[in-house]
């Protein structure tokens, strides 16, 4: 069993090894967990908009409700509607192998460089994206790249869709 930094860098580098290491280890909650509030803690400092410990705290928050609602979109998109034959999963598997994806997020902290920031942002998003490709394919166990890329957009849709809702709702403008 790999270390909790092994892996956090093999999850950074796509290793579809650590995916279903991660999927099939249900004590790997809370470093997964640990992933998420670590990448949006990255993010706000990177970006320049945490405002301070509280913003921070509230991107550590908003980071883990987007964690889970994304968990809950996948959920329903790749495993209720696209399920493959031999797709099967639980919402852990998704917590943890989603959890992982956001490995990459830590990368976000080097926005806060001048000139390189916007740059190292948008490589950091697009590799965040590729993980994600490779987290869906492990925890729904499919046998295709290009179904999981398929749930990964359906799903970011969705995701943004009930986001948008949500805002609405609280009457935050976007």
């Amino acid at each position: 069993m790999s270390s909790f930094t092994q892996r956090l860098t093999g999850a950074a580098k796509l290793n579809s090894r650590i995916y279903e290491e991660v999927e099939h280890d249900s004590s790997a909650n809370g470093q997964a967990m640990g992933v998420v509030l670590l990448s949006a803690i990255c993010a706000g400092i990177g970006g320049s908009s945490a405002g301070g410990v509280g913003g921070l705290i509230g991107l550590a928050l908003a980071g883990l409700l987007g964690w889970l609602m994304w968990a809950a979109v996948i959920y329903l998109v790749g495993y209720k509607m696209l399920a493959s034959r031999h797709t099967k999963t639980d919402m852990g598997q998704l917590l943890r192998t989603l959890g992982f994806a956001q490995a990459p997020g830590l990368l976000l902290i080097l926005g806060a460089l001048p000139l390189l920031g916007p740059l190292v942002g948008l490589v950091v998003r697009i590799w965040l994206l590729c993980a994600m490709v490779v987290a869906v394919r492990q925890a729904l166990d499919y046998d295709s790249t290009l179904r999981a890329v398929v749930v990964v957009v359906l799903g970011f849709f969705a995701y943004a869709l009930a986001f948008a809702v949500v805002y609405a709702l609280l009457g935050i403008s976007i």
